[in-house]
């Protein structure tokens, strides 16, 4: 299958049976998907989710938040990945977002990666799923995703990744795109040992491509044999 007919199939299919693929993280406004996206490096959506209420209810809003300190919001985080490093992000970022930006959190992808704690996956988040711009984010599902699957040439960085989807992505599908990837990754297309049985695009898939000439293969021999 060409890229460009992997790309089509890819996005007609995601279209049809997940158009309204979203974030799994709980948030209300900007700010708690800003928080719940530093948090979720390296960490569990579930997890994040399990935490967020008490830090929301104690810190509602980016001036509470600021008001505090690292070692008061690792008391609400101490379950998360990397918990001291988060702390210390998250008031940084509050801060900086009441001096530079009013309080308020950005739009611009190189405005949110001057907050602490803030790389450009979370910016690409962030801009995406608040402001909709055409900005797609690679975390690990969407890079090994993408890679597996055929949408991308091997790709070797998160940024080689996200070149290439960006390149042959429609561009109003990028947002939900990351989605689709993440979703794809996080539950049939799993890192160790992918569910290609029960994948239902294995149709376009490079890597089943692959598989299902070593399986014929293996079957032919044993025949042979």
């Amino acid at each position: 299958m060409l890229k460009k007919e992997r790309y089509r199939a890819f996005v007609a299919h995601f279209s049809t049976h997940n158009p309204d693929a979203q974030t799994e993280l709980n948030y209300s406004n900007p700010y708690e998907l800003l928080v719940a996206v530093i948090l979720s490096a390296q960490c569990t959506d579930k997890r994040i989710n399990q935490v967020t209420p008490a830090l929301f209810s104690r810190f509602p809003d980016v001036e509470s938040l600021a008001a505090s300190s690292p070692d008061e919001v690792y008391t609400y985080i101490r379950s998360v990945s990397y918990p001291n490093n988060k702390a210390k992000h998250l008031v940084g970022m509050a801060q900086k977002l009441i001096s530079d930006f009013g309080g308020v959190v950005p739009q611009k992808i190189e405005d949110l990666q001057k907050l602490p704690g803030v790389g450009r996956k979370t910016a690409n988040v962030i801009a995406s799923v608040i402001y909709h711009a055409p900005a797609i984010a690679v975390d690990t599902h969407v890079f090994r995703v993408a890679n597996r699957i055929g949408l991308t040439d091997n790709a070797k960085t998160p940024l080689a990744v996200e070149k290439q989807l960006v390149k042959y992505l429609p561009k109003d599908t990028l947002a939900i795109a990351h989605h689709w990837l993440i979703l794809h990754g996080r539950y049939i297309c799993i890192a160790r040992k992918p569910k290609c049985e029960e994948c239902p695009i294995t149709w376009m898939c490079r890597y089943y491509e692959k598989v299902g000439r070593l399986a014929d293969q293996k079957t032919f021999q044993n025949r042979e044999d």
